[in-house]
């Protein structure tokens, strides 16, 4: 297995790269991480959305994914699941909790990755502001043992990060 700490640096060197290390399978629990990102984008709050409340087509602006496919549901409703394929080839399989068009708002859950977290639920929400509109990627999740928290931490801000910098360019 790869050390997990290379994932923060290989992404924001090569903007797309994930270190595949096994599934995570349950573990003891320590406590809840938080991480929250966020970019202004000078574009109403809809279209923020409509680039965004896809829930198969991340990879037309996170830089990082190369492919996803829905395994169950029809994306836009509780209980879809997709599996979100990374450039190099890591793979994550995701299942949606909640799709809420009105206040440009989803969350969804990791089942299964590569990453060393578990437990962990993230938010994507569009909001107004004065620019145009706000866009925040939130999550809680647990550190898998072995992992130092900074690393896990560094590693989801990262990948936050480099989505949310590219969906500004992607979409302004």
């Amino acid at each position: 297995m790869l050390p997990f700490r290379s994932i923060p640096l290989r992404i924001l060197a090569h903007g797309h790269g994930l270190v595949a290390t096994p599934p995570v399978v349950a573990q003891s629990v320590a406590h809840s991480v938080s991480v929250r990102e966020e970019v202004e984008l000078g574009v109403p709050p809809a279209r923020a959305w409509d680039a965004i409340r896809d829930y198969l087509a991340w990879p037309a602006w996170h830089p990082a994914f190369a492919s996803t496919r829905l395994v169950s549901g029809d994306g836009r409703s509780k209980g879809s699941v997709r599996v979100l394929t990374a450039k190099d080839g890591a793979q994550f399989t995701e299942e949606l909790l909640r799709f809420d068009a009105v206040h440009h708002r989803l969350k969804y859950r990791i089942l299964e990755s590569p990453a060393p977290v578990i437990g962990y639920e993230s938010t994507l929400e569009v909001k107004p502001s004065k620019a145009g509109s706000t866009v925040v990627w939130s999550s809680r999740f647990q550190v898998r043992d072995g992992t130092p928290e900074a690393d896990a931490k560094k590693a989801i801000v990262g990948i936050y990060r480099l989505g949310l910098d590219n969906l500004a360019t992607a979409i302004e």
